[in-house]
């Protein structure tokens, strides 16, 4: 039986200003972090030791965060609810030596980071942010949200095939990005002028990790309003509503029969093998740590995570009306028709029928409608953290989200109900 929705339009709204003020994972942790706090929860540190008492906990560590609330009654065997969901998206990163230039123009140093479409990252305003590390060891972020830098592209005059021909560019000549006018490139430049941007004493920055994002704010689009554009949704969009789910799972108190657990990691778009990625081992070590605060033994973590399932939550493709033929000919997940089951038999998807049933039920009591997402078999599937959790953890895993249009453009583009439905649906998988 169906209950009454949580979520509606209003969380759609949240999630523009969440898209907005998250350039970075750093960002975007700590926004989710603010808003678990905001719900009763508190920060614990790694290095601290942990108790077992009821209420709701995070840790964060770089641009990951992990968070999980406690019942009342716990016992140390209880399983688990996962919602997993990633922080970054691809992007151009700052370069050690940023300072750069040439024929008048200074320039920024990047890299590419993951997969992005390259040329939708072209005559944009772009803004810089990231994590500025200071000579007394502590972090500080940073975000010029305004227009600062900008990738130019080469004009049709001097390219004149390029609409016959196609765009053709080299990551390394084409996508270094202008931010002013100078014959003297000085070593520093940059990171002097986020000193003062920051507030911060000149010389007090002795590392960073800097990126490039859109300044263009996320938007209402279409006739009816009925579809939202914005920068990274894949995967802000499933962050954004894990942290509602769990917030909204945690006010059920003692008569949840799980632990809700949110687990948002970094560096999914490059293989997720870091500290803070699925492939490391933050996950495994806070749900450890958790039974054994709870006294449990490791007979009681075996138990517990034998009877836990999680829920991958990535953006997929929606089918794209001048494209159908890219997609399976029989699998057209379309936008605002509710979240995308992920399948895929080579795994590179976790999903199996007993995971599909599992996400069927908590559709199936939020009142939310799904739809099954499977490849082309003449093309590659993408893959997720789904599979990753799954073989490093022993749990049973499903791979679910949202589906959009332009993944890994600048700007996506999502239906304006898939959010809200999302939401609707992790929090009843999470209240089980």
């Amino acid at each position: 039986m169906s209950e009454p929705p949580r979520f509606d339009r209003g969380h759609t709204d949240d999630l523009m200003p969440f898209l907005a003020a998250s350039p970075t994972p750093y960002h975007a942790v700590a926004n989710a972090a603010e808003r678990l706090e905001k719900a009763g929860f508190r920060q614990v540190s790694e290095t601290d030791a942990w108790d077992g008492t009821a209420g709701g906990r995070y840790v964060l560590r770089g641009g990951a965060i992990v968070a999980w609330y406690v019942p009342e009654g716990a016992e140390a065997h209880t399983p688990f609810r996962i919602v997993g969901a990633h922080t970054d998206s691809p992007n151009l990163r700052v370069k050690p030596r940023p300072d750069s230039g040439a024929h008048g123009w200074r320039q920024v140093a990047v890299e590419i980071y993951g997969g992005p479409l390259l040329n939708s990252w072209l005559d944009r305003d772009l803004g810089l942010a990231g994590r500025l590390s200071l000579r007394d060891g502590t972090t500080r972020l940073v975000d010029v949200d305004r227009p600062l830098l900008r990738v130019p592209q080469l004009a049709i005059h001097l390219d004149r095939a390029v609409n016959s021909d196609g765009l053709k560019l080299d990551k390394q000549r084409h996508m270094q990005p202008v931010w002013g006018l100078g014959e003297n490139v000085r070593d520093g430049d940059l990171i002097a002028f986020l000193e003062e941007t920051a507030g911060l004493a000149a010389g007090s920055v002795t590392g960073w990790d800097l990126m490039v994002h859109p300044v263009e704010p996320p938007a209402y689009l279409g006739r009816d309003r009925e579809l939202v554009a914005g920068p990274r949704m894949d995967n802000l969009l499933s962050v954004h509503a894990g942290t509602a789910a769990l917030t909204a799972a945690a006010g059920r108190g003692p008569e949840l029969p799980y632990i809700p657990v949110l687990a948002a990691f970094d560096h999914e778009e490059n293989g997720s093998q870091s500290d803070t990625g699925a492939d490391g081992p933050l996950l495994g070590s806070v749900l450890e740590r958790s039974v054994f605060a709870r006294g449990g033994s490791l007979e009681d973590r075996a138990r517990a995570l034998a009877g836990t399932v999680c829920l991958s939550s990535d953006t997929g493709h929606a089918v794209h009306p001048n494209y159908a033929e890219r997609h399976d000919p029989t699998h057209h997940p379309r936008v605002d028709g509710g979240p995308i089951l992920k399948v895929n038999v080579n795994n590179r998807y976790a999903t199996d029928g007993s995971g599909r049933a599992v996400f069927a039920a908590a559709c199936e009591k939020a009142g939310v409608p799904f739809q099954t997402f499977v490849s082309n078999n003449a093309m590659p599937c993408g893959t997720t953290i789904g599979p990753i959790t799954a073989a490093r953890h022993g749990i049973r895993t499903v791979d679910i989200g949202v589906a959009i249009l332009s993944m890994h453009s600048v700007r996506e583009l999502c239906g304006a109900k898939d959010p809200f439905l999302l939401a609707n649906a992790l929090t009843a998988f999470l209240e089980g």
